[in-house]
């Protein structure tokens, strides 16, 4: 069986998909918009060694597999497609093909490809230098690199799109009214950000409300970033951005939190420990608005140790489903106000962070290696499938710490509407 052949019964004759191999075989529709190309034997060997989306990524990250056309528009049409999805006698066609050398190969894995031996000298998943190993691998990627994918807001979260057309800007300036307007956020309160990025919430607290915003990172880079566009701001009065671990935080009696991003990293062990803390950093009547990517249910893992988001992306990443969250929230000593699910705005964001990165390509490339790039873009369009097919969600959950009385301080509606 020639090797396009195999991937065609893989992906199956329906999708739309051509494939070519560094054998000289074709296979697909003639004229598809979408074209994978296998270039080397490399690639072979890292998806017989590594059956699935890692051994996909490894060929994809290092070059041996190629893709013309739109990258979301394949992962798209290959969404729910495994190699369970060929008969015992097609698998066994496609071994005679292949032959024993793809297993015995020995191909080294991406330099981009986090070591779980390197993490586990570190610590326990969620240790305080495994956390802050983990953060570093992602977000001290490069300053400029994120300023290309996400624009003059560096803002690396979930946008609200007010409209459909909307600019991305416009979105995430959106997002962070949002957040202000349910925290309730008035002139003279004291605000905790926690995994605050490049300071976001914290200007847009201080800038618009006159909020008092103090934001913590595990990223030297982001705290550098943000510290600095604090002082261009002239907001050193009201804004400040440390690089420290939000659990080393001593000050207390906070008006509200926003935990935008963060809960990801936290681990479900941890949870309990997490909203405690929250909890304790607010004073009565105080608010938390938890701002994060969940599983769609409860019955999904919520690790995937050898998943590319876990090996590229986000070591140690863990999601949860809503309800998992509201019960710890719960537990932990808040009240629940209010919960929306905005993951169509995420896909929308997504999409933007894309067309951003295409537009900066070689730039990109340029600043942090062709490898880091295509995980990127690998990423960023595998997800945008994800939170458009409900593989996962983006929750937003307001919680209020009552007084000893019972009472949350809440208007009995918002002033203004919270959509």
């Amino acid at each position: 069986m020639a090797l396009a052949s195999i991937f065609e019964k893989i992906v199956g004759t329906d999708a739309g998909i051509a494939f070519m191999a560094y054998d000289g075989s074709k296979a697909g529709p003639d004229g598809a918009d979408v074209t994978l190309e296998v270039k080397s034997p490399i690639a072979v060997a890292y998806l017989a060694q590594a059956p699935g989306e890692l051994g996909l990524a490894r060929a994809y990250v290092s070059g041996h597999i190629d893709v013309h056309g739109d990258l979301y528009t394949l992962l798209d049409r290959m969404w729910n497609i495994t190699t369970n999805d060929l008969t015992p006698a097609e698998k066994v066609a496609a071994v005679r093909s292949l032959g024993l050398k793809p297993l015995l190969m020995r191909v080294p894995v991406p330099p981009q490809e986090v070591r779980t031996s390197a993490l586990a000298r570190l610590g326990s998943r969620h240790a305080k230098q495994r956390d802050a190993e983990a953060i570093h691998h992602h977000y001290d990627v490069s300053n400029r690199f994120y300023s290309w994918v996400l624009g003059p807001s560096m803002a690396y979260t979930c946008a609200t799109f007010p409209s459909e057309d909307a600019t991305l800007e416009e979105a995430q300036f959106a997002k962070f009214d949002l957040v202000a307007r349910k925290l309730g956020l008035r002139e003279g309160m004291r605000l905790l950000d926690v995994g605050c990025g490049w300071g976001g919430m914290v200007i847009h607290a201080a800038q618009h409300y006159g909020v008092k915003a103090l934001g913590v990172t595990l990223s030297r880079q982001q705290a550098e970033y943000a510290q600095k566009a604090i002082a261009e701001a002239g907001l050193q009065d009201l804004a400040e951005v440390r690089h420290m671990d939000y659990r080393d935080v001593t000050e207390s009696d906070f008006d509200a939190v926003s935990s935008i991003g963060l809960t990801e990293h936290i681990g479900k062990d941890n949870l309990p420990a997490y909203f405690g803390f929250l909890n304790g950093k607010l004073k009565p009547g105080g608010r938390l608005l938890n701002h994060c990517i969940t599983r769609p249910t409860g019955k999904e893992k919520t690790f995937n140790k050898g998943g590319f988001i876990n090996r590229y992306v986000f070591p140690d990443g863990e999601l949860e489903s809503v309800g998992y969250l509201v019960r710890q929230m719960e537990d932990n000593g808040f009240e629940i106000r209010h919960e929306e699910n905005l993951r169509e705005h995420y896909a929308k964001t997504l999409s933007h962070w894309c067309d951003n990165l295409d537009a900066n390509w070689e730039d990109a490339v340029q600043e942090v290696g062709m490898g880091t790039a295509r995980v990127w873009a690998l990423y960023m369009a595998g997800c945008i499938v994800g939170f458009e097919r409900n593989k996962i969600q983006l929750h937003q959950v307001l919680g209020v710490k009552l007084d000893d009385q019972g009472r949350s301080g809440m208007p009995l509606r918002p002033s203004r509407d919270w959509p």
